[in-house]
């Protein structure tokens, strides 16, 4: 089951470090969040993703083409260019970096990496959010349900997307409205192919339309999660992750 990310978006609200970099590489501990990311589903065995680039996608590319040597003490011989490293910290994932257009939308972004999941089920996150969730379960829950699409349930520090949740069903999916009962859109998807449908064009926002029809049509089922969860979209928020792992209090790190 392949990993889609969404990693192309333009960070404003982190203006000190996107000016020069995105979003999903701000680092915590010295290494990008979308590292974190990839490090928890890889930790449950899911090691191949994809990643949706927009906004500065030639510096995740370098980062992946030179994962290997940025990990590692290395000598480089300059008499004929020849690198031997020391140590190797590299790991077993295969990922495909697709540019998805500067502008492209969230459900866009999702639209363009149809091609490269061969109609099969996969998880789906943003590039942004960490948390301690249990990937396995997770894709257990989705597997019992048999709807089209799980979204993953989290108590907010912020509001964000609001959903509503009967019998783990979710009957109504709403972008930034007042919480009324204490959950939010967390990210953490699993989707299965013909969700891809429900998503026009580059212009189509994840969380509006699709998710919207979706939830109407009983199709969106939610996995409530109580442990932690956090989405870095401030300087502030990103401090508090590095404090986190600083003191050895990360919950996500496995």
């Amino acid at each position: 089951m392949k990993v889609l990310l969404l990693a192309g978006g333009f960070g404003t609200r982190m203006a000190e470090y996107t000016e020069s970099i995105p979003k999903p590489m701000v680092t915590i501990a010295g290494k990008p969040i979308l590292w974190h990311i990839m490090q928890r589903y890889a930790k449950f065995g899911y090691n191949e993703f994809i990643i949706a680039l927009g906004y500065k996608a030639d510096v995740i590319k370098e980062y992946f083409v030179n994962y290997s040597i940025l990990n590692s003490d290395f000598m480089v011989d300059l008499a004929n260019g020849q690198i031997e490293t020391f140590q190797n910290n590299s790991v077993d994932w295969k990922i495909t970096l697709v540019d998805t257009g500067q502008e492209t939308m969230t459900g866009g972004r999702v639209k363009r990496l149809k091609n490269y999941i061969n109609d099969e089920t996969c998880l789906l996150t943003y590039g942004d959010g960490i948390s301690d969730i249990d990937i396995s379960k997770l894709v257990n829950f989705h597997k019992q349900h048999g709807k089209m699409v799980t979204v993953t349930g989290v108590h907010p520090t912020a509001r964000f997307g609001e959903i509503k949740i009967e019998n783990e069903q979710v009957v109504s999916f709403k972008e930034k409205p007042q919480t009324a009962s204490g959950w939010i859109n967390g990210g953490f998807f699993v989707i299965e192919p013909e969700f891809f449908d429900l998503i026009e064009n580059d212009q189509t926002i994840l969380e509006h339309e699709p998710l919207e029809y979706a939830a109407k049509k009983g199709q969106l089922m939610a996995y409530c999660h109580d442990g932690f969860w956090q989405c870095m979209d401030t300087k502030r928020e990103r401090d508090q992750l590095e404090v986190l792992w600083n003191t050895g209090n990360a919950p996500w790190k496995l």
